[in-house]
């Protein structure tokens, strides 16, 4: 069997792009979803993606030092597939977490992964199922080191204007801090876009009151 590149934890929207977009870099790329039923629809579309069905295949597929993408929902489900996996990793690898995870969470992971000798990334993702597939902002925090490692790959598939929009931000939870900030300031300004429009579609007022009110904004 040849050793994949990189492997991929969780095929919803955003995972499943992806791994596609890795392998539209040239990354052969491993997967894995705890749903088999999930997995195995994947490969079928895309059988250059290599579909494996348990921790220990998936890691086994991997060329070291292992490069390990966690894209699943943020909270309990990351820290039960990183006990999954740590009987199985080796000193050296490298394992990310790109879903929007708390930031204290991501320093928890870190300095729990750092004692075990395993690299350990918090990535913020923007951009949605389009610029996961098509080239994501890429924010990253946690080990110099590890990052050093993956920074080819994750550059590669980032978007790209005036540079690469990948970035190391610092360590510890760094990267899913600068995102929750990022998602913050995208919300308030979705949130003024929405408040604006509706103002200037208001119908004209039936009554004096709606007119008066009007009148004081």
């Amino acid at each position: 069997m040849v050793e994949q590149d990189v492997g991929v934890i969780g095929l919803g929207v955003m995972g499943h792009s992806i791994a596609l977009n890795f392998h539209n870099h040239h990354y052969s790329v491993a997967v894995y979803n705890r749903t088999e039923k999930k997995t195995r629809e994947f490969v079928q579309s895309h059988s250059e993606i290599y579909g494996t069905y348990s921790i220990n295949e998936f890691v086994n597929a991997l060329a070291r030092p292992r490069k390990i993408l966690l894209m699943m929902t943020a909270g309990s489900a990351i820290d039960d597939t990183i006990a999954s996996l740590l009987g199985s990793l080796s000193r050296g690898d490298i394992l990310m977490d790109g879903g929007n995870s708390y930031f204290r969470d991501t320093e928890r992971r870190f300095n729990q992964l750092d004692r075990e000798g395993i690299s350990f990334l918090g990535i913020g993702v923007s951009g949605g199922e389009q610029g996961a597939l098509r080239g994501p902002c890429l924010m990253v925090g946690g080990s110099r080191e590890g990052y050093d490692r993956v920074q080819e790959a994750l550059c590669s598939i980032a978007a790209q204007a005036d540079g690469t929009c990948c970035q190391f931000l610092g360590s510890g939870g760094a990267g899913h801090y600068v995102k929750m900030i990022h998602n913050g300031i995208e919300y308030a300004i979705i949130q003024i876009i929405a408040e604006t429009y509706d103002l200037l579609t208001l119908r004209r007022p039936h009554n004096s009151t709606d007119s008066r009110h009007l009148q004081k904004m």
